[in-house]
């Protein structure tokens, strides 16, 4: 049987002038039965477009701050770092992702940039912004848990985990603030901030917030999520 090729957006050090990948981002996809395949870093239409015809799927990794521009809103004293060109190959990727109905799963910043690019809006920094005594952004290592998320009641989450809590790790400090039309909620946090998010009507278009790619391989509800994307 034919693997599915999956394109996972390359996580961006400015520092050390590269791009790289975590491994477990890899082998979730491996795990499930896939091959993952990291991007360049483009926002070349020519290459995102061959790259959309030729990959079954995609994967918008975590990483940097999303620009305020992309959703034209005032830089807030606690926005951290950005990275322009990482924005631009996502737009750029994620329309032409859409525009083909290619399944889309989004990790932490990729939750936060689809709600964006679909017409959201976000919390620049849950401390000021946002201030809650549920921990979002937790010490390493990431493989624990730190807080809860409730599963939306009939939603596609609900259905494949059959958890009506759901104990999650989180490393962010921006968050959804309006969601996108196009969107419906898949989780909530015990401080109401939207933790899981989907697109009804299309193939496969989910995002979390929390990390499902840090925990145990043996952790079947973050595996599930994987396998899902890989079957969708």
């Amino acid at each position: 049987m034919k693997k599915r090729m999956i394109g996972l957006v390359p996580l961006v050090d400015a520092e050390q002038e590269s791009y790289w990948m975590l491994p477990g981002y890899m082998n979730g996809i491996e795990q499930a039965g896939g091959i993952p395949v990291m991007l360049p870093l483009t926002a070349d239409p020519d290459t995102l477009q061959q790259l959309a015809d030729t990959l079954d799927g995609f994967l918008l990794t975590g990483g940097q701050d999303v620009s305020p521009v992309l959703y034209q809103a005032q830089t807030v004293a606690h926005c951290e770092a950005c990275c322009a060109e990482r924005d631009a190959m996502e737009q750029a990727l994620f329309g032409i992702a859409w525009a083909q109905d290619k399944p889309i799963l989004g990790i932490c910043c990729g939750i936060q940039l689809i709600n964006i690019l679909l017409g959201g809006m976000l919390y620049q920094d849950l401390p000021t912004k946002h201030p809650s005594p549920v921990q979002h952004r937790q010490a390493p290592p990431y493989t624990d848990p730190c807080h809860t998320v409730g599963l939306v009641e009939g939603s596609p989450l609900h259905w494949l985990l059959r958890q009506e809590v759901l104990p999650v790790n989180s490393c962010h400090h921006q968050a959804v603030n309006t969601l996108a039309s196009e969107l419906s909620p898949m989780a909530v946090s015990e401080d109401g901030l939207i933790g899981a998010v989907y697109a009804p009507g299309r193939r496969f278009l989910w995002a979390v917030q929390w990390h499902p790619e840090f925990f145990d391989p043996t952790d079947w509800l973050s595996r599930a999520i994987f396998s899902y994307f890989l079957r969708s």
